[in-house]
């Protein structure tokens, strides 16, 4: 029985060069040459041919509209690779807002249990403290 389920995952290697090409509007030789240069490194079959993921097909497609930009595919390649670190970080830095957010509350809801107990505390000793005064 096939396992559709891989279908669902980006990093499985389900397109061939041709299929590839043809959803992407490119000719094999561009695909050839990103893999040629490293930028998109396909997996490869049993047999040997290129097999693309639809993470690297997105890959492709931000590639191919650096270039129509007039980028060379060098600038290309710098410019997806600096805006993956830059998406990365931006959610590394959430990651760390979310937490301190959470660490803030727990501090609050700690500092509040505290002061319910120095409260307790001092009502404690005032009234022990008025206990032992003779009655005035």
């Amino acid at each position: 029985m096939a396992d559709l389920d891989k279908l669902d995952d980006q990093d499985y290697p389900a397109f061939t060069t041709g299929q590839a090409a043809k959803l992407l509007g490119v000719q094999e030789a561009f695909l050839r040459n990103l893999d040629a240069a490293g930028l998109v490194r396909p997996e490869r079959s049993e047999g040997g041919h290129r097999r693309y993921s639809r993470r690297q097909l997105t890959q492709v497609a931000r590639l191919r509209e650096q270039l129509d930009q007039g980028h060379t595919l060098a600038a290309a390649g710098r410019i997806i690779g600096l805006q993956d670190r830059l998406a990365d970080t931006e959610q590394r830095l959430a990651a760390a807002e979310t937490q301190i957010e959470d660490l803030r509350a727990q501090l609050h809801r700690q500092d509040g249990h505290d002061g319910d107990r120095r409260t307790a505390d001092r009502a404690a000793a005032s009234g022990a403290s008025g206990a032992s005064a003779p009655p005035g």
